[in-house]
């Protein structure tokens, strides 16, 4: 048996193999807890663990008691001391705080995000702030990076979370598995400085700017002449050239495009171009110029988002942008266009595939022109008829985008393992959806699910395996979760305590269900 002196004799920095389990149990069960053995690492001179009893997670930092080194009294918590293996050993009993997460990341440097340039890469954002582990059982062993801190401003607003605590959540779960092989951070979403402020202080290594505020969707549509006055109002200052210039850029000659694609636009292809994403780059390299300047030497990785505009994004306005992106000194590394079709919330894309696949490709080649970067997808949860023409046309550069599908998965447990919750948030959710939907892009026909009165135990999943069903519970999770009764949250804390209880369920639907969005992406 490994002896616990062993333990603090190393000098550096070791996730353990084999003996883990047995020095982790001995650690934890002189505290009456149990451990998970894979948390267990060693710095010099003392070694942590994470541990539970009942649904409570605790840290434990454990070293000798008269020569514990400086690193372990960053931590903060209740001290004991403890014989274990006849050894006296002083142990910090540590809650999972703001704190304590942070010494965990000044510790264990495998707890920091970190940018993973144009490897193909995986979002999962976890809503709920626990389902981190089942992520990386997902991705464990596929090659693909997985971006195991990813929220959005305005869903961190709809679950009442802050960006620091989606950092430390994340850090948790990658303790709790031993995950050393590294995992992305993406602050989705931002609009403003502000928010690339709340993001850059919690840590966030890539940043997603999404500009959709600033793109006239009217530019598809109105009249030639009302565009044409439309084009003379765009902001020539702040894209830092001219009507002119524009014009001789891209009407004088004919673009060809990696593969042999050509493009030959108009002066009424550049006109709706410039209106309908004009203002969009312009603040795009603008909150790109201000993150560079406030990150100084920190790395970071910036997207650039339109998929949330009305109308698709052509093959000759992603070139627009990309073009004007790169011309303007911006640097990203992953790019969302609007694709054709339909990418609605929580269910399969909707749309003719032949048609997606020649778009698509279209895509990739302005893609692998003006970059290479990546191709991002959004609203990317379970859109498993595409996933294999973007894994076979893009070659591995993309970037998929999860989240609402880990919150349904947890949905799923609970209809199996406390299915009177799951009654209780089902009927709520019919009563809020009409409100809750109105900032969706879904089409759920409320007459298609049951409700939950006829509903036997056995049957409650199968709410989630309906299109209609999981955008009417995707689309109600921010007030599931937020809203409040006399005593306290409505739902939130018993949806947490479900999962808490049983969390070897959860991880496994995750690693399941994320499995299926990550195979077709592995080895490209």
């Amino acid at each position: 048996m490994a002896k616990i002196k062993n333990l603090f004799d190393t000098g550096k920095v070791t996730v353990f193999g084999t003996k883990r389990k047995s020095i982790s149990e001995r650690i934890a069960g002189t505290l009456g807890l149990t451990a998970y053995p894979a948390s267990l690492v060693a710095g010099p001179g003392g070694a942590a663990l994470l541990a539970r009893q009942g649904i409570e997670k605790t840290l434990l930092v454990a070293s000798p008691e008269k020569n514990a080194p400086g690193w372990i009294w960053d931590f903060k918590g209740r001290k004991i001391t403890a014989d274990i293996d006849g050894a006296e050993v002083s142990i910090i009993v540590c809650p999972l705080s703001h704190e304590n997460a942070a010494a965990l990341r000044k510790a264990f440097p495998y707890t920091v995000p970190r940018t993973f340039g144009l490897k193909t890469a995986a979002g999962m954002g976890d809503r709920l702030g626990i389902g981190t582990p089942g992520h990386i059982h997902a991705a464990r062993g596929t090659g693909i990076v997985p971006f195991l801190a990813q929220q959005s401003i305005r869903e961190m607003t709809r679950t009442h979370r802050e960006a620091r605590q989606v950092m430390d959540d994340a850090a948790w779960g990658v303790f709790q598995e031993g995950w050393n092989e590294g995992f992305g951070s993406d602050a989705d979403h931002l609009k403003t400085t502000a928010d690339i402020d709340t993001c850059m202080a919690a840590g966030f290594t890539m940043y997603t700017v999404d500009p959709g505020d600033h793109a006239n969707n009217d530019a598809d549509t109105c009249e030639v002449a009302a565009l044409a006055g439309m084009f003379d109002a765009v902001n020539w200052p702040a894209l830092e050239t001219t009507v002119q210039d524009l014009r001789q850029s891209y009407l004088a000659h004919e673009v060809l495009l990696e593969g042999g694609a050509r493009i030959s636009p108009t002066e009424e292809d550049l006109m709706r171009a410039a209106v309908k994403y004009g203002a969009a780059v312009a603040h795009t390299a603008a909150m790109f110029r201000y993150l560079a300047d406030k990150m100084g030497d920190r790395p970071f990785e910036l997207e650039m988002s339109v998929d949330e505009t009305d109308t698709p994004t052509s093959t000759f306005e992603h070139y627009f942008v990309a073009r004007e992106l790169k011309r303007l000194g911006v640097k990203w590394i992953s790019l969302a266009p609007r694709f054709i079709g339909e990418f609605e919330k929580g269910i399969d894309y909707k749309g003719d595939l032949n048609v997606f696949k020649a778009s698509f490709a279209q895509h990739v080649a302005v893609m692998k022109t003006l970059g290479p970067y990546k191709i991002s997808i959004h609203s990317g949860s379970d859109k498993f008829s595409i996933y294999p023409v973007m894994a076979e046309l893009a070659g591995g550069l993309v970037h998929l985008k999860t989240a609402g599908t880990s919150y349904l998965e947890a949905l799923r447990v609970l209809a199996r393992h406390t299915p009177d919750l799951f009654r209780e948030i089902l009927a709520f959710a019919f009563d809020r959806y009409e409100e809750d939907k109105k900032s969706y892009h879904v089409s759920a026909d409320l007459a298609k699910v049951k409700r939950p009165e006829v509903l036997s135990d056995r049957r409650l999943a199968s709410v989630l395996d309906i299109n209609d069903g999981r955008q009417l519970l995707h689309v109600t999770f921010g007030s599931v979760l937020t809203t409040r009764s006399e005593s306290g949250y409505l739902f939130r804390d018993r949806l947490m305590a479900s999962l808490r209880a049983h969390e070897d369920a959860y991880y496994a639907v995750l690693k399941k269900h994320l499995g299926r969005h990550i195979a077709p992406f592995v080895g490209e």
